[in-house]
């Protein structure tokens, strides 16, 4: 009782702490009591600990990450990372007020959508172009502006959970349609389609396998084949391309060549594209205005941020570049060999363990199933390194990296070159903070 006698009282803590907001010095300044009172050792300066601790609740809980692992697409730390031409607009566009919906020229209202559409359609060929906030939301919406009461034709090879328990099945009833099966397993047909046609039909969908193989003995409907039966039966053609590949050479479909055997694309934005979270519709311009009209876009539009992304990332492919994603999943073992023999020599200078190893990288995010991505990576011998790992995750700034026969490795393909001299500083961090 005595001990508690000697504690400090949150007045004396407030006057300590003058440059601090009141509510939150009080509100931690009580918790740090009562933990003291509780068992807890006591802070040998209050005034600190109570500052530290505010400063902890004000933190930000998103903060970057050095992604070491080798992942590119990596859903837990955000996919895609953005370009500088995509981190420069985003900058530009929300430091103050924009265009969002104003046309400049005439002063009259505007369309938000108006530079990334327009951008869309000259990468893809399609007539008219629209963005919602994912995949998901994308798929939704168009199934409920051009099918609801009514049926849509699918493979039951195509009847596939994408993730978080998006199921194919589930989406279509939830856009108010019925869903027709058709096929078998690994082997739909042309025909299939044909013979499900009636008058309540309201589209033919194609899913993707952007996430999944089937292989052997497998058998699906040519595209042309399929676009000619549904032109012929007034039945769009849509697609659920999944990933997005925008550019060529990612082992994928790409928008362009799926819109030649459809007349209306969904993809993902974070993903093959590069970009941010979006969910992109091409095709043809009745079908995107239908699913712009619908009264359900509103509540999936995109903000000025992500738009401004998404711009930026786009007149990436215009300029004729990729976005960072592509350019690392195109990155060849050659460079990497490179770049991880660098990378070691000056981990051995600093005393580190070093050694090079070959590795595989992956897609991530759902993207490029069964593709290994050959390359190196660093292996750092350290008598701890679980603790050491975790560590680095909790450092700032935080490093994601693998664990993998006893050692730490450490994948370039996910860590640019300008984050090298951050990724040695964090671990020298970690290795101080170690035992010992």
């Amino acid at each position: 009782m005595h001990a508690h006698r000697q504690l400090p009282a949150v007045g004396r803590l407030l006057a300590a702490l003058p440059d601090c907001p009141r509510e939150l010095v009080v509100a931690e300044a009580r918790e740090l009591l009562a933990a003291v009172r509780e068992g807890a050792a006591p802070p040998s300066d209050w005034p600190a600990a109570v500052r530290a601790r505010v400063d902890a609740r004000l933190a930000p809980v998103l903060r970057p990450v050095i992604n070491a692992t080798g992942v590119v697409l990596h859903t837990n730390l955000g996919r895609a990372p953005l370009g500088p031409r995509a981190q420069a607009h985003l900058a530009a566009v929300t430091s103050g007020w924009c265009n969002l919906e104003i046309d400049l020229e005439s002063g009259e209202r505007g369309e938000r959508l108006a530079g990334v559409a327009g951008r869309l359609c000259r990468l893809t060929g399609a007539e008219a172009a629209t963005a919602v906030n994912n995949n998901a939301a994308a798929v939704l919406l168009v199934l409920t502006a051009l099918a609801r009461g009514r049926e849509v034709i699918v493979s039951r090879g195509e009847l596939v959970e994408i993730g978080g328990s998006f199921r194919v099945p589930d989406v279509i009833a939830a856009g108010g349609a019925r869903l027709v099966e058709v096929g078998t397993t690994n082997r739909t047909r042309a025909r299939d389609f044909a013979e499900a046609i009636t008058p309540a039909t309201a589209a033919i969908l194609r899913v993707h396998p952007s996430n999944f193989r089937v292989t052997g003995f497998t058998e699906s409907p040519d595209g042309a084949e399929l676009l000619a039966l549904g032109r012929a039966a007034g039945v769009p053609v849509l697609e659920d391309l999944g990933s997005g590949a925008l550019a060529e050479g990612l082992g994928e479909t790409t928008v362009r060549e799926a819109l030649a055997h459809a007349d209306l694309v969904c993809f993902s934005g974070d993903k093959l594209l590069g970009g941010p979270q979006s969910g992109l519709i091409v095709g043809r311009a009745d079908l995107v205005g239908a699913a712009r009209k619908h009264p359900m876009y509103r509540a999936l539009r995109l903000d000025r941020l992500v738009l401004a992304a998404l711009e930026g990332t786009l007149a990436d492919y215009e300029a004729g570049g990729v976005p960072p994603a592509v350019a690392m999943l195109r990155e060849p073992a050659g460079a990497l060999r490179q770049r991880a023999e660098s990378f070691a020599a000056r981990l051995r200078e600093g005393g580190w363990k070093a050694r090079v190893v070959a590795s595989e990288g992956a897609a991530g995010g759902g993207s490029l199933p069964g593709v290994a991505l050959p390359g190196w990576s660093v292996g750092l011998a350290v008598p701890e390194v679980d603790g050491l790992a975790a560590r680095l995750r909790t450092g700032r700034p935080a490093v994601l990296a693998r664990v993998n026969e006893g050692e730490l490795r450490l994948d370039l393909r996910t860590v640019p070159p300008g984050e090298e001299g951050a990724l040695l500083s964090a671990l020298a961090q970690a290795r101080a903070a170690g035992p010992g």
